[in-house]
């Protein structure tokens, strides 16, 4: 089984994710990142785009943000951000 970390979406109404993933790629303001099980300490202001979470299992959810803050710390991963949706995957 993949190694993963626990992953939370916030925004100022609700909680929007909160589950183990296996990865993350996400828009960060100096380019897509991408976070895997047991990343480095990061803190990184992000940019408008699509965020790819990839579930265990092999599942993908996609999200379309508007820009937050991302931080990684202790294996795990959380995103605050003004705006968020569940989106098809892009083509």
């Amino acid at each position: 089984m993949e190694p993963t970390y626990r992953f939370t979406i916030l925004s100022p109404k609700e909680k929007i994710l909160d589950e183990d993933v296996v990865s993350i790629v996400a828009p960060g303001a100096a380019g897509y990142f991408g976070v895997l099980a047991n990343h480095a300490p990061l803190l990184s202001t992000m940019e408008e785009g699509n965020l790819k979470v990839t579930m265990p299992g092999g599942e993908e959810k996609w999200f379309k943000i508007e820009g937050g803050i991302f931080r990684v710390a202790h294996n795990s991963a959380v995103l605050l951000t003004e705006s968020v949706q569940a989106i098809s995957a892009p083509a």
